[in-house]
Parts: structure tokens; sequence; C-alpha cells
């Protein structure tokens, strides 16, 4: 969670900042993705199968404490795990009332944990947090806040992002990308990434 509040803050000052400031650009290729698995986060929803063992199964959300309940198991830690994770403490607790309960957790739909999250700020169409997926790209986030407005600087956005702990700031053309289709600007995205569009002062 710190990882995220240090990005948010920095993008509030650069959206009320008048002068337009150069950083380095974000590179095309993103290796932090590679390893990506997708964590559980408050608001998903969940479908826990408990073999041979109907009236255990159903589907059941996570609160948006980060808790989940379903039968025979009350409050336990669901977000910031993934399926296999809960899948195994589910069993662990189910053992005092099965003999060797099998479970699997499937995801029925949400967007996972804050930190995960792609969030959009500024002048986007439709300013918003993204779930993110494997291999995305920030074309795919263009496409899902419905481009930028009239009044954005989009050669003036930039990333924020948590490298190693530490939070950096990637310079991205967006103005390049959407109306000049140049493909160059295209850059991978991370999870947890926060996209600045700031507005254009002129």
């Amino acid at each position: 969670m710190k990882q995220f509040i240090a990005p948010v803050l920095v993008a509030a000052a650069v959206l009320g900042c008048s002068n337009q400031q150069i950083y380095p650009p974000a590179p095309a290729k993103a290796a932090a993705s590679s390893d990506w698995y997708y964590l559980l986060g408050p608001g998903d929803s969940i479908n826990v199968f408990v073999w041979g063992n109907p009236e255990v199964s159903g589907s059941f959300p996570i609160r948006p404490d980060g808790k989940m309940t379903m039968n025979l198991v009350e409050d336990l830690q669901a977000s910031g795990k993934t399926p296999t994770q809960l899948a195994r403490e589910i069993e662990k607790i189910l053992s005092r009332y099965i003999q060797d309960p099998v479970v699997t957790v499937i995801v029925g739909g949400g967007v996972g944990p804050l930190s995960q999250q792609i969030r959009v700020l500024g002048q986007a169409t439709k300013p918003q947090a993204l779930s993110y997926r494997e291999n995305m790209s920030l074309v795919d986030v263009m496409i899902a806040v419905g481009g930028i407005t009239d009044f954005a600087n989009g050669n003036g956005a930039s990333i924020l992002r948590v490298v190693d702990g530490k939070p950096q700031q990637l310079s991205v053309r967006l103005e390049d990308l959407i109306k000049g289709g140049d493909i160059t600007a295209n850059v991978d995205m991370v999870p947890g990434d926060v996209l600045v569009i700031p507005e254009s002062w002129f």
C-alpha cells in the first residue's frame, strides 16, 4: 500500500504544476510484468469448488476489508493472495470438518488489489482505475479510457511507477501515439502504474 500512496501524491503535484517538466522516457518493454501473477482484491468475486462437497462450494465476494466468508470458513484474508494460495488456505481450514478436502478457486470477476491496478488521472476522456492484464500496453489503456480530451497536453503526460521500492516518473507521448499514429510511443504498462495526463496551458 505504501508503494501506491507515493505515486498518487506525486500525481497530485504534477496535475497542479503549471510548468511542463521533462522526465526520462518510459522504456518500451517492462521486464517487471514478465513474472506477474493475478492477486485477489476487494470487490473480486470468486468461485470456490470443493470436490465432492457441493454444499460447501459456491460463489463468494471479497469484502472491502479484503476478507471473505464462505460455508465453514469465516473472515479469511483473501486480498493480496493468488487464487492457488487462497485454495490451499481454505483446504487447511476445511480439513477440520472434511477429510482431505480438495479446493479450486476460480476468479469470477474483479479488478484486483490497489497495488496492481492501473490508474489514469487528469485529462483522459474517462479517468478511472483499470484491472491490469498481462502484456497490457499504453494503447490498451487509452482504448479503455476513451483517449484524451481536447484540453490535454498529451505529450506532457507521465507514468508514475515504483521500481525496486523507489518511485519514478517517466514521460510518455500520448499525442504522438493517439493522433500521430506513432507506434514507437507505445510502451508496456506495469501493475500499479499511475498515468497522469496534464492540461494544456495554451
